[in-house]
């Protein structure tokens, strides 16, 4: 199992732990060698790293500053203890510089750094009886390293902290930008079946609802009826492929004029006067194109027969450089395509759903109509350099 990486603070903290175990047990060691109070030392030595000890397993439990100051003026006093027997712990000086710098504010640290090398000059010069260069450059030199080593610890630590935070925010941010994209895919989902129920399922359910209403005035209902039963089918048929995410059963097999051409022969069931012209060199077009222009054509032609009362409507279909479009416009009441929904029955969905297919294919919609002067609506996709062929 692979282990975490320890990161810069936790390596300086231990080989601080690594160093002052190791001063210890060098003074001990020298100590004993020289016969210097052997017993003492020893007790001495275990009481200082027991102490040390206990101020470790307090670090961990995260103890407040006051209980680090009063573990900290115990150590010291140990060490006090130490010297006094020996001189061969007055390098451990250098590790108390460290806690020191550590476990104090500046205000506190740097005139306890300078009272404890002034203790360290103190006691070898009671040792030895005399001071010298050496005597005095010793502690002062190890002051100052202690001071720059831990210096550098206190800017390694801040930035350990600061990428630490860093990545906790990175972390939160995938998390809320994952997030985001899955509520976006949902939601772009909902509305894909939306749009696909509304100009597929929801149209012919309409038309079928349209069928029987007249059928009921007519005493031969067998036309209106036949009619009624090819919608139901048509319905079910688009469901299936709406599940299956297919191409509509409108373009299967068939080029878009074909396509456009039947939905406006369906139109003609319904007593309206429809015609399709085709202008321009067809050409073959990328299917989410041939797709969006046929939606949108037959939610144009819906509305037509669901609100309109429309007399004669003409889907023309134009092939231009670089373009495709197509144009449904009707003699019928018309609105006001700034309420799309107010002046008729209509909720505004399917203009808004025409809208966003076109978008999806880069495509435009322009509607043009006011109450009593019809409707003409065009839609244009552009198209590719090299246009892809027509899926079948």
């Amino acid at each position: 199992m692979d282990r975490a990486p320890i990161d810069a603070p936790e390596l300086l903290r231990r080989a601080e732990h690594v160093l002052f175990a190791a001063l210890l047990l060098v003074g001990a060691g020298q100590s004993v060698h020289d016969g210097r109070h052997p017993v003492a030392v020893v007790s001495a030595t275990l009481a200082v790293a027991a102490w040390y000890a206990v101020g470790m397993a307090l670090s961990r439990r995260a103890a407040g500053p006051r209980l680090a100051v009063l573990w900290l003026a115990v150590l010291t006093a140990l060490w006090a203890v130490l010297v006094t027997v020996s001189i061969s712990f007055v390098w451990l000086a250098f590790a108390l510089f460290l806690l020191y710098r550590q476990l104090l504010p500046d205000r506190w640290a740097l005139p306890g750094v300078a009272v404890l090398t002034a203790g360290a000059i103190a006691a070898v010069g009671l040792h030895r009886g005399g001071l010298d260069a050496a005597a005095v450059l010793g502690p002062v030199f190890g002051a100052a390293v202690a001071i720059v080593s831990t210096s550098v610890y206190r800017q390694l630590r801040r930035e350990s902290e600061a990428r630490a935070a860093l990545v906790r925010e990175l972390t939160e941010a995938q998390q809320r930008l994952a997030a985001t994209e899955r509520r976006e895919g949902i939601l772009a989902e909902r509305e894909r079946l939306a749009r696909e129920i509304h100009d597929t399922v929801a149209q012919n359910l309409s038309s079928i609802i349209l069928l029987l209403r007249a059928a009921r005035d007519v005493a031969d209902a067998r036309p209106q009826l036949d009619t009624a039963e090819r919608a139901a089918r048509g319905a079910l048929e688009d469901t299936r492929r709406l599940v299956r995410a297919l191409t509509p059963v409108e373009l299967a097999g068939r080029p878009l004029p074909e396509a456009l051409e039947r939905v406006v022969a369906d139109l003609r069931d319904f007593g309206v006067r429809a015609r399709f012209v085709l202008d321009g060199e067809p050409c073959p077009l990328p299917t989410p194109v041939a797709v969006a222009l046929l939606r949108v054509a037959q939610g144009a032609l819906a509305n037509v027969r669901a609100h309109a009362a429309a007399d004669q409507v003409v889907v023309t279909l134009t092939f231009q450089p670089g373009a495709v479009r197509v144009d449904v416009a009707d003699d019928g009441t018309g609105f006001d395509p700034q309420r799309p929904g107010g002046a008729s029955t209509g909720t505004g969905l399917g203009l808004a759903a025409m809208s966003g297919r076109l978008a999806e294919v880069g495509g435009t919609l322009v509607v043009e109509s006011a109450p009593g002067r019809g409707t003409a609506i065009s839609a244009t996709a552009p198209l590719p350099v090299e246009p892809a062929q027509e899926a079948s």
